[in-house]
Order: C-alpha cells, then sequence, then structure tokens
C-alpha cells in the first residue's frame, strides 16, 4: 500500500510538471476549445479569464491551507485577499514607490495584521473561530465602503499605472500578467506543500485530529496553529495583489463574507485536504462562472422553453444546483472522485468528516 501511494505522489507531481510546462506554452499555442474558453488560447480576452482561473486556484490553495491542513473553518479569509489587493493600490497611490517597494510594504503591513487579528481569533475554536474571523472581515468591509476618499468606496479602486511597469500594463500585455499568475501558483503550491511536510505542518495536522493529545505530547498548537494562520493569510494577500494588477482594481466585494463562502465552496468542489483539488476546483469554478454567464445571455438559451430558460439563464442556480450534487454524490470533490476511480476505493470517513465540518 504504500509503494502504491509513493507512486500515486510521484504520478501526481509528473502530471503538475506537465501541467505547468502546457499552461507556460499556451500564450504562443492556437488552440481553441468552444464552449469553454472565448477564443484562441493566444488571444488577450482568453488568457485574461485563463489567468482569473489560476489566481482563484492559487487563493483555493491557501485556503486549502487554513482549512484542509489546519481544520481552521474561516469566514474571514477574504479579507487578507482586500488587504493585499487594497494595500498594494491604496501604496501606489499615496506614495511614490514603484512596484516591488510598495509589493513589501504591503506584504509587511499584511503579516503584521494576519499577526494580530490571527493571535486574537485563535483564542476560541469551532464555530467561534469561525464568527470572530467573519466579524473582522465585516469590519474591514466597512473600513472599505465608508473611506471612499482612500478606497473608492462602492466604486472600488482604480489601480495607478504611473509606477507599473510597461510590460504589465495594456492588453498587449495580458501574456505576461497570465505568466505572473502562473508562476504565483507554482510558488504558492510549493509553499502549501512545504508547509504541510514539514514539523510545523505534521504537528498542526495532529492538532486538526486532537488537540488535547497534542498537548499531552508537551507540543503548544497555538504556535503552529498561528504560523498556518500567518502562512495563509499571506499567499491569499499574494494572490490579490497580482489580481489587482490583472484587473486594473479592486472592489468592495473582495472584503466580503460572500466572498469568502465562494473560496470555502470552490475547495469543497475540488476536493477537502487535497492541494490538486483546490486548483482543480479553482480553475472549474472560475471557467463555469465566466462561461455559465456568457451562455444565460446567449440566443440559444432564450429561445428555449420557459421550464428550461428560466433556470438555465441563472449561473448561480446552474453553480449551486453542481455544488449540492457534489456535496451528494461526490464527498470528496472532483480530487477524491479521481482517486477513487484510480483505486476502486469508497470515500474515506476523513473526508467525509471534513466535508460535514465545512456544511
Amino acid at each position: 500500500m504504500k509503494s502504491l501511494t509513493n507512486l500515486s505522489q510521484r504520478t501526481w507531481w509528473i502530471v503538475g510538471g506537465a501541467f505547468v510546462v502546457l499552461a507556460a506554452l499556451l500564450p504562443v499555442l492556437n488552440i481553441s476549445i468552444p464552449g469553454v474558453l472565448p477564443g484562441a488560447t493566444y488571444t488577450p480576452g482568453t488568457l485574461q479569464l485563463l489567468a482569473l482561473a489560476l489566481l482563484f486556484a492559487s487563493l483555493a490553495l491557501s485556503y486549502h491551507l487554513l482549512f484542509g491542513t489546519a481544520g481552521m473553518l474561516s469566514f474571514g479569509h477574504a479579507l487578507y485577499f482586500a488587504l493585499g489587493a487594497y494595500g498594494l493600490g491604496i501604496v501606489l497611490q499615496q506614495t511614490e514607490l514603484t512596484l516591488i517597494p510598495a509589493l513589501g510594504l504591503t506584504l509587511a503591513i499584511v503579516i503584521a495584521a494576519a499577526y494580530l487579528l490571527g493571535s486574537l481569533s485563535l483564542r476560541v475554536t469551532g464555530i467561534s473561530f469561525a464568527m470572530v474571523t467573519l466579524a473582522f472581515a465585516q469590519a474591514g468591509n466597512v473600513l472599505v465602503r465608508r473611506n471612499p476618499s482612500i478606497t473608492g468606496g462602492e466604486e472600488g479602486l482604480r489601480l495607478d499605472t504611473e509606477h507599473i511597469p510597461e510590460f504589465f500594463i495594456g492588453v498587449l500585455n495580458t501574456r505576461n500578467l497570465y505568466w505572473l499568475a502562473l508562476a504565483l501558483l507554482v510558488v504558492v503550491f510549493i509553499i502549501v506543500a512545504w508547509f504541510e511536510n514539514s514539523r510545523a505542518g505534521h504537528a498542526v495536522t495532529a492538532t486538526r485530529e486532537n488537540e488535547l493529545r497534542v498537548r499531552v505530547l508537551g507540543l503548544r498548537p497555538f504556535g503552529v496553529k498561528l504560523m498556518a494562520f500567518v502562512i495563509a493569510s499571506v499567499l491569499a494577500s499574494l494572490v490579490g495583489m497580482v489580481h489587482l494588477l490583472l484587473q486594473s482594481g479592486t472592489t468592495p466585494r473582495a472584503t466580503s463574507a460572500d466572498f469568502t463562502l465562494t473560496i470555502l465552496v470552490i475547495v469543497v468542489l475540488g476536493g477537502v485536504g487535497s492541494r490538486w483539488g483546490a486548483i482543480v476546483g479553482g480553475i472549474v469554478y472560475t471557467l463555469l462562472d465566466q462561461r455559465l454567464t456568457a451562455l444565460a445571455g446567449s440566443e440559444a438559451i432564450a429561445d428555449l422553453p420557459a421550464v428550461l430558460r428560466i433556470p438555465l439563464s441563472e449561473p448561480l442556480f446552474i453553480l449551486g444546483t453542481l455544488f449540492i450534487l457534489v456535496v451528494l454524490f461526490l464527498p470528496g470533490g472532483i480530487a477524491g472522485a479521481t482517486r477513487r476511480l484510480g483505486t476502486g476505493t469508497r470515500a474515506t470517513p476523513v473526508a467525509r468528516k471534513r466535508l460535514e465540518e465545512a456544511e
């Protein structure tokens, strides 16, 4: 069984390496997938969509570290994504710093904020932890909406391109932003894999399973949980910074609890507790979200009978139905279903337990 597991891990790493190479070549290839992509892979519109999918995969990986690995169900993870996006945008607007120093300053602010808020949130566990993180996220949402002179308020914050390198500006440079998003995904994956395989990662996993036993062994669960919280928050903020560059701005939705629930849905869709599942979930969700919106407004849907036209014209209805089907019939998500097809086994009790916690 051990050799089979190792073989499976090596296979996944080979598949991942092939995925990265293929993804890196997409901007110079002419590949069209009707119904899935809006055009050929070298066109700016398609590269914009694919870059967005890679960013959501990175964000799901950061939440996987928090929830799938450490077992901390947070309803405020979007706050750190927003700290990265709004923080970088405000620093670029209010100072004369160029991109790299602005990134460093924003990162320092995020680390301090994550350490402070994590130290307070981790004083409680379970649903109380979820509620405290939700309260912090809501406070961030109010601050963003009530300070339009700094954050842009309901209109959102526009990216100041004065100090941004030219190769990241304009439609013609979308491929550079796509490669940046791909590089970020690789970096986030390596950091998450490194932490999970480190001593701190093993300790936080043991804490998730039985915190009392970890205390009896003489370890301090609070320290490793705070480390996981800060790392996940910093990774989410990095995604927010690249998202700001890709979208040329950000909106108050980035600070909402609704956005955190979207991340949670992505992780459940891909498979709770699986790094590859988080990536697959992020890509599948983004493509479905964007393409279903286009499909809902198409003439093909408008010509259907009302019984089909009404539900199919609501992308959220379709995504919600898909989520329910995954919860009912695929407890391990897409990654779990793939694994079971390969090994011929059923969903593990651990996967079912994690899914029940998410619900």
